[in-house]
């Protein structure tokens, strides 16, 4: 008995875009998709495809939830695709020279600016200290001294910074009074 009537109609199989067995010229959809979303089209997906959920926000997305979301994903991204916690900590071990660098190179994330602002902030009069003390010929053991106040406080803040973005979040640690201005000055740009 042969009955010309479908219960169901079902299309032909398509494999998964992440399906690797499958050659993606065989594939109809196209080119293989990544794993992860592009960022063009982050904002038209939900949690569940691998989107930032966005908290406080209408399902079309609310007062600006997009753009947030970007804010958010983009905070540990930097231009060349460098480690944040690395250029944080990079920005204080040569003193104004490595500040100014990260200043010049580094435009896109505001963690790593901000630490670059406050070390060139820091460091500078400490070598502009030291640099007197040996011009004005003092005795050696202030030139060591000198020297210490340079270098110790370099080494707390690298390895302040590193931490705070390898494991507190991207938290900002802001010294008295420099702190303050580094932030602002980061406001400004």
């Amino acid at each position: 008995m042969s009955s010309s009537s479908h219960f169901a109609s079902f299309a032909a199989y398509t494999p998964p875009p992440d399906d690797h067995s499958v050659p993606a010229s065989t594939s109809k959809s196209g080119p293989a998709r990544p794993w992860f979303p592009n960022q063009t089209s982050q904002r038209d997906m939900s949690y569940q495809s691998g989107g930032i959920p966005t908290f406080n926000a209408s399902a079309a997305g609310g007062l600006g939830a997009a753009e947030e979301a970007d804010s958010q994903q983009n905070q540990w991204e930097t231009r060349y695709g460098l480690r944040v916690d690395l250029l944080a900590a990079m920005a204080y071990l040569l003193g104004p020279i490595s500040a100014l660098a990260l200043l010049i190179i580094e435009t896109h994330n505001d963690f790593v600016r901000f630490h670059a602002y406050q070390s060139a902030l820091l460091t500078t009069p400490l070598v502009v200290i030291r640099i007197f003390a040996s011009l004005l010929h003092f005795p050696g053991w202030m030139c060591t001294i000198f020297t210490l106040l340079l270098v110790c406080p370099e080494l707390y803040m690298a390895v302040r910074a590193y931490l705070d973005a390898s494991q507190n979040g991207l938290a900002r640690f802001e010294l008295p009074y420099i702190g303050p201005i580094a932030t602002r000055w980061l406001d400004e740009e």
